[in-house]
């Protein structure tokens, strides 16, 4: 959910599938920034809903359903948003899919809670419908949650600085993502009990949002520099929003002595990991929570038995500089089975 909003042209490909139903989702094809899209042949359907289907982290996540449903015997349907945020082209989405028959759906929703409606509408239907990588806002609108820990993978990283810092004194930097967003007040949270401080810890000295944006992290890093020189400790929601710091601090002359710590696993993210921009990162898993996801659809096709409740899809600590008592892998773990 921290990822880069990135817009693309899947409206016009959305639009233009609206209204056909199920005759669209199949017409639509598989282009590049389609709204919808479709692969395999036969079997259980099962829906794809990403928030962006340009993001990386969307792509890896789609590359991991798609595998699942060779491996499964299913069809896979797939389709997303314009832009980070664009529930009226996820709405839609759901409703072309629920026409076409699918067995379930599988959504990171771009509106925790706008998409609420939507969705029990296909649930009441029989769809089953599990939340990827952001929950609703209730948890229970879906059946199910296939998702990161964000609160462990805060404070996985909090622990990292904490124990990298070796009794020096704090000023931290939090570049955070946007207020109320469930993701980022998570990880935020979870780094400061890592750390072992409260939100109004004086070593705290100064919090911007960042909305997940390099460029954007590069300015809350310089509002930050500005009011405090002295920082040393800077956590950010995801890896862009680190780079932004990194650059910021590189400008004057700081990127060296500033502890930066962060959250996704993205390649790039952890190539940067590797180069010593960014001292450690909380690697997560989208391949996972697509492949997962597909697997309890046809699974339900098979028995009738949703699944239900959270599953969590792991979460590992990335550096190449271990600190004792912090469990983690390095990069070349981290490459391995990074994103993007």
């Amino acid at each position: 959910m921290s990822r880069n909003p990135r817009p693309h042209l899947s409206l016009l490909r959305v639009a233009a599938c609206t209204g056909a139903l199920a005759l669209a989702l199949t017409a639509c094809g598989s282009g590049s920034g389609a709204g919808s899209s479709k692969s395999g042949s036969g079997g259980v359907k099962v829906g794809l809903i990403t928030k962006t289907d340009t993001n990386p982290f969307f792509v890896k996540m789609k590359e991991g359903a798609e595998r699942s449903a060779k491996e499964n015997g299913a069809q896979l349907l797939t389709a997303a948003g314009k832009f980070d945020g664009d529930n009226a082209g996820q709405v839609t989405a759901i409703e072309n899919m629920v026409a076409s028959g699918v067995k379930g759906i599988l959504i990171t929703p771009s509106d925790s809670k706008a998409i609420v409606p939507a969705l029990a509408k296909a649930r009441a239907k029989g769809v089953l419908v599990i939340a990827l990588d952001t929950p609703t806002e209730p948890q229970s609108a879906v059946d199910a949650l296939f998702a990161t820990d964000n609160l462990k993978a805060g404070e996985l990283i909090g622990e990292y600085a904490k124990a990298a810092m070796k009794g020096k004194k704090a000023k931290i930097a939090t570049l955070d993502l946007a207020p109320g967003v469930s993701v980022g007040v998570q990880r935020h949270d979870g780094f400061l009990k890592g750390f072992g401080v409260g939100a109004k810890d004086p070593s705290v000295v100064c919090s911007q949002d960042t909305a997940g944006d390099q460029t954007k992290g590069q300015t809350a890093m310089e509002n930050c520099l500005q009011k405090e020189p002295g920082i040393n400790v800077v956590y950010t929601i995801n890896e862009p929003a680190a780079l932004g710091a990194y650059t910021a601090l590189k400008a004057k002359g700081r990127e060296k002595d500033v502890l930066i710590v962060s959250v996704d696993g993205g390649c790039t993210g952890t190539k940067a990991v590797k180069d010593g921009k960014i001292a450690a990162t909380s690697q997560q898993y989208p391949l996972k929570m697509a492949a997962e996801g597909v697997k309890a659809v046809v699974s339900y096709a098979k028995d009738g038995k949703k699944a239900s409740g959270y599953t969590d899809t792991g979460v590992t600590l990335i550096t190449d500089k271990a600190q004792s008592g912090v469990d983690a892998k390095d990069t070349a773990y981290g490459l391995d089975n990074c994103w993007g």
